[in-house]
This record gives structure tokens, sequence and C-alpha cells, in this order.
């Protein structure tokens, strides 16, 4: 399923695409909310791994905005479960995922991403 998690570690991967290929644009989401229990230590547990930009750009974009534009120093219980939501309990069911670089188009169809290439697109 496309969530905003997933979504933060993925690149476009086409032939002779190595620059500006994150993050894939969303085109066309249709966003389903589902509740996941909230868990601090394993969202401050993902935080390295978080690209704090490409995040809150990506929410603004599907029309959330709890998130500061600024990566906080202190993450307090608030701010963790602003996090919890946006990666984990908003989920893209329809749409598509585009290559700011390339354009290639990444179908999402029943919230699964479609990142296969075809043979002449793989590097």
């Amino acid at each position: 399923m496309v969530r905003l998690i997933t979504h933060n570690l993925l690149a476009c991967h086409a032939k002779g695409c190595t620059t500006n290929n994150f993050p894939l644009q969303f085109k066309d989401a249709e966003i389903e909310h589902r509740e996941a229990e909230f868990n601090p230590d394993f969202i401050r547990g993902l935080l390295p791994k978080i690209e704090w930009k490409p995040l809150v750009d990506t929410t603004k974009m599907l029309g959330d905005t709890l998130l500061p534009d600024e990566r906080p120093e202190m993450m307090d219980d608030d701010l963790l479960k602003m996090l919890h939501h946006v990666l984990l309990e908003l989920h893209i069911e329809e749409g598509q995922m585009i290559c700011p670089n390339c354009s290639h188009v990444y179908p999402i169809s029943n919230g699964i991403p479609n990142m296969l290439l075809s043979e002449h697109e793989i590097a």
C-alpha cells in the first residue's frame, strides 16, 4: 500500500534518470484515512530515515498542512502524533506517482504502486 512512509523512500530508477528523481509527485491521488495504533518509539526510530522537506512538500500537495516546514529539534508527543498520522494513516488508493525528472508514470491501483519498468526502461 502506498503510505507516505513508503513514498518517502521511493525514487525513479528508469534508465538514465539519476538526478532530480525524488520525491515522486502524486497526480490524481485518492486518499483514504485508516487509523493505526500510535507507537511513539516506532516514529522516533523512523526519524533519521525521513527526508523532511520532501515529506512536508508531499503532505501539502495532498492537502495536509499539519507538519512544520522545518524539522523541529525536539519531537514532543503532539508532533510525533502528526508524523504518525501523515506517515502511517494516509493511504493513497488510486492515482499516479510521476518522476519530476523524466516524467515516468508509476500507476497506483487498489493501493498498490506498480514500480516495474519495461525492459527498455531498465538502467
